[in-house]
């Protein structure tokens, strides 16, 4: 098999567009009807709603938890109440990975030993597996069924993967399937 991947000379949200037109096509040829994606402001997920209108593709929109409130990167009511009008499922919750009582509690929980190992691919691919893990805690996701997971380096999206979801709990059963989009 062949398929094409993007490879960004830098990260960042200039990379939104395509990263989601990849992901957009390589759904469509797979049959994907599920992307997860992180989305702190809502940037990401409206650019998504756009690119994959008409598809039937369900877009799950992965907040940063509440904890962040004092940085300023939780979403507000009005983002929110904006993204699901547009029918785009928003999910806020503790992250599966990061921010948690174990990090709290030890310098070097495994949960951190994922995020640095996944951190040697990039920032966006940790944050996908991510919120693929808290999308599916969440009972958002089909379990038996491929997705998308989408996140980015800071703001936008620039990196898209074909998963087989899991389950925190259950985490050495997710599959990263294809990498479509990532920052080189």
């Amino acid at each position: 098999m062949e398929t094409r991947t993007l490879y960004f000379e830098q990260p960042g949200k200039g990379n939104t567009e395509a990263t989601l037109r990849i992901a957009a096509e390589r759904a469509k040829a797979l049959g994907i009807t599920q992307v997860v994606l992180a989305s702190n402001h809502g940037y990401t997920a409206e650019t998504a709603h756009r690119i994959f209108a008409g598809t039937g593709v369900k877009i799950i929109a992965v907040t940063i938890s509440a904890a962040y409130s004092p940085e300023g990167w939780v979403m507000t009511p009005a983002e929110r109440q904006a993204l699901e009008a547009k029918g785009i499922t928003v999910l806020t919750c503790q992250h599966s990975l990061t921010g948690g009582v174990n990090d709290a509690l030890s310098d070097s929980p495994p949960a951190r030993i994922v995020c640095q190992t996944l951190y040697t691919f990039g920032q966006g691919v940790k944050v996908a597996v991510e919120v693929a893990l808290m999308a599916a805690d969440a009972g958002l996701l089909e379990m038996d069924e491929e997705a998308i997971a989408i996140a980015g380096s800071s703001e936008g999206a620039d990196t898209a993967l074909v998963i087989t979801p899991a389950y925190a709990r259950d985490f050495p059963k997710l599959r990263i399937h294809e990498i479509l989009a990532k920052p080189r």
